[in-house]
């Protein structure tokens, strides 16, 4: 099959695209502009475009099928053509699906926890020999892509994202995937640029319910009450509550209690406790015994940008988080005190998304940094401007959190400044940031500390 990418250079998109080469379709693509590491990985594969930008002689009638990425507009003229030579046009999740449809899906939502719990199970089912289609929000170890296909598969894992689908299609990703297992991790409101409501936001849930396979499964949180209700009032399939899995901590180890042992564990978190539950329930779903699975996930390192250790010493560790939303905060900050009570917290957060920057929503943030010692929130005016919301101050920030000691700045390169001379005896650092603080090379900044420190 030959696959034009329109906005090729997209996290999602140009993985898909390797992985449809490495199956062995004829891909081509477009983008106006195309970052790392996007723009390396693709060039090792030979998928870079030659030139940036839209060239609708690119959309010829020979192509089978156009993947649509929500970076392209809805009226970029590669795709107008392609609408009006009537080619297959596909979002992105539209085309996972077609890819999978006579597959076995599993499909992971929620609004936290679903790239930890998709990596779970990928990284289980890898373990034990299992072949499987996927596709997750992050790099995992051991895959080299996002997305992976296989001809001999059975089985398709995604993660379910509630954002829209493409420029052209407003329905949630996770709305197209029609899942035969479906779980939901936890309701907390996001995106509020596209689901001006709580009610709206909890609505697509529903839907995604409503949307899996008659005789399917849900796994839901049980601690959350809006899973709960919706679990409820299920006919067409099989719902099930899942908990935080037994554990103790040992010696700054998390360990998870099984019917005759003690499991060390490379992660951390009730977060993550609750996560390995459910990646537990799926797996068990799909066959596995609990022996291959505590097996398997004693060996999960996590995936990337999730509590991930950028650097570490005998008394510092460096943490880099994806956590932007309230509860992502509240839980990253939480599991780091306490897996490591006897050392100061320091935790930076960058407000970076459309939703965290909008002055309507930042009272949500009240009180999500409570466990840090010395909290720090930075923005940058410019990302305001440029996503075309309302100004906001340094000081809503500050009422927005209402947290004792917090300091805000607007000045990046002060707020590292200030880390790098700060005394590091006995501390953590926490970098929370669906963006990169202003381009900094945060696993470099988190080497000269521990080194600085350790000197």
């Amino acid at each position: 099959m030959r696959i034009h990418f329109i906005a090729i250079g997209g996290s999602a998109m140009h993985n898909l695209a390797i992985a449809l080469h490495h199956k062995g379709y004829l891909v081509t693509g477009s983008d106006d502009e195309i970052v790392e590491p996007s723009r390396s990985r693709l060039a090792q594969q030979g998928l870079l475009p030659r030139s940036y930008g839209w060239f609708p002689e690119k959309i010829m009638p020979e192509i089978d099928a156009i993947v649509l990425g929500m970076h392209a507009r809805s009226d970029n003229p590669e795709l107008r053509k392609a609408q009006a030579m009537g080619l297959k046009i596909f979002s992105y999740p539209e085309f996972l699906y077609e890819q999978t449809k006579d597959k076995l899906r599993v499909v992971i939502g929620g609004s936290h926890g679903k790239t930890t719990i998709t990596s779970m199970i990928m990284h289980v089912l890898r373990v034990n020999g299992v072949s499987f289609d996927y596709m997750v929000g992050a790099q995992v170890e051991g895959f080299e892509t996002m997305v992976g296909f296989s001809h001999d598969s059975k089985i398709a894992v995604f993660e379910g994202d509630e954002y829209l689908s493409s420029p052209t299609d407003p329905r949630p990703k996770f709305h197209l995937y029609h899942p035969h297992i479906g779980l939901l991790s936890g309701i907390a409101w996001d995106h509020i640029n596209v689901f001006p409501t709580f009610e709206n936001y909890v609505e697509q849930f529903r839907e995604f319910v409503r949307l899996t396979e008659p005789g399917g499964t849900l796994f839901y949180y049980e601690g959350d009450p809006v899973l709960r209700e919706i679990a409820a009032g299920q006919k067409h399939i099989t719902t099930r509550g899942y908990t935080t899995h037994p554990y103790v901590l040992r010696d700054q180890i998390t360990c998870l209690k099984t019917a005759d042992s003690e499991l060390p564990l490379k992660i951390f978190g009730e977060h993550n406790l609750q996560n390995i539950s459910a990646a537990k329930a799926v797996c068990a779903a799909l066959g596995l015994s609990g022996d291959r699975f505590y097996r398997a996930i004693s060996t999960f390192s996590g995936a990337s940008r999730r509590l991930e250790v950028l650097a570490a010493n005998g008394t510092t560790t460096v943490f880099r988080d994806f956590a932007h939303s309230p509860s992502k905060l509240l839980a990253t900050t939480k599991a780091v005190k306490q897996q490591f009570p006897d050392r100061k917290l320091v935790a930076c957060m960058e407000l970076h998304t459309f939703s965290s920057l909008k002055k309507e929503f930042l009272p949500h943030y009240k009180h999500c940094m409570k466990d840090a010692d010395t909290p720090f929130v930075y923005f940058n005016p410019l990302t305001v401007e440029h996503k075309k919301l309302e100004p906001i101050t340094e000081e809503m920030v500050f009422e927005g959190f209402a947290q004792p000691g917090l300091q805000v700045t607007t000045d990046s390169d002060e707020l590292f400044l200030a880390l790098s001379n700060s005394d590091w005896s006995n501390k953590n650092l926490l970098l929370m940031s669906s963006g990169n603080f202003d381009g900094k090379d945060l696993p470099e900044f988190a080497r000269k500390i521990v080194e600085d420190h350790g000197k």
